[in-house]
C-alpha cells in the first residue's frame, strides 16, 4: 500500500523568523513550498539579508523533508505606485491592506500556475498583523485564481513566541521593522523619541 501524497502548498513568507514556527506547524501535514515574495522592503541591503536569512533556515531547520524557495521580484516602485495617497497612513491601516493585497495575489497566481492545492502566508504569525482581512483577502485572491487559501491565524497556539525561539535557536536575524520605508521611518522616528526621553532622564 503506497503512502498517501499530501495535499501541496504554496506559503507566502515575509521573512525567516515567521516562516520558522509555520513551517513547524504546516510541514507534517502538506507539501509544502516557500515562495518569498516582499517588493516593498526597503533598502535593497535590508531585503537581501531577510532573503540570505530565509535561505538558511530552509537549509538548517530540522524538517521531515527539504522544502523548496521560490525567490520573487524586488520592485519597490511597484508597492509605492499601489500605496500612492496612503503614504501618511497609521501602520496596520489601509496602505498594509495594499501591501497584503499585492503579495498575496502574485502568491495566488503562482499557486495556480503551479497546480498547488492551497497557499497561504505566513504574515498572521505576527502580533501586528489582522488575520481576519489577511484571510478575507487571500480568499479574494484565491477566488481570482481558482486556487483555494488555506484560512489561518498562526499566532494562536503560542505560534509568535514559538517562531522567537525557533529565531534564537538558530540565531536569525530579527528585524525591528516591516519592511516598507514607511515603517522605517516610523521605527527611527520611535528610536530618536526614545534617545531624547533618555536624554532628558540624564
Amino acid at each position: 500500500m503506497g503512502i498517501e501524497k499530501k495535499p501541496s502548498l504554496l506559503l507566502h513568507s515575509c521573512c525567516g523568523p515567521c516562516s520558522s514556527a509555520v513551517l513547524e506547524r504546516l510541514v507534517p501535514d502538506y507539501e509544502v513550498t516557500v515562495l518569498y515574495y516582499n517588493p516593498n522592503i526597503e533598502p535593497r541591503e535590508e531585503y537581501d539579508k531577510r532573503l540570505s536569512e530565509q535561505k538558511r533556515l530552509l537549509a538548517e531547520m530540522d524538517l521531515p523533508y527539504p522544502v523548496q524557495l521560490i525567490e520573487g521580484s524586488w520592485d519597490p516602485e511597484e508597492f509605492l505606485t499601489l500605496a500612492a495617497g496612503h503614504e501618511h497612513d497609521r501602520e496596520g491601516g489601509a496602505r498594509c491592506a495594499v501591501c497584503f493585497t499585492q503579495r498575496l495575489t502574485e502568491t495566488a497566481r503562482r499557486a495556480a500556475e503551479g497546480g498547488f492545492d492551497f497557499f497561504t502566508t505566513t504574515l498572521s504569525v505576527s502580533p501586528y498583523k489582522n488575520a481576519e482581512l489577511l484571510n478575507e483577502l487571500g480568499e479574494k485572491a484565491g477566488a481570482e485564481f481558482g486556487v483555494a487559501w488555506l484560512s489561518s491565524n498562526f499566532k494562536k497556539k503560542d505560534g509568535y513566541r514559538r517562531s522567537v525561539e525557533l529565531s534564537r535557536q538558530y540565531g536569525l536575524y530579527r528585524q525591528n521593522y516591516c519592511g516598507c520605508r514607511f515603517s522605517l521611518a516610523n521605527r527611527e522616528a520611535a528610536d530618536r523619541k526614545d534617545r531624547e526621553q533618555e536624554e532628558k532622564k540624564q
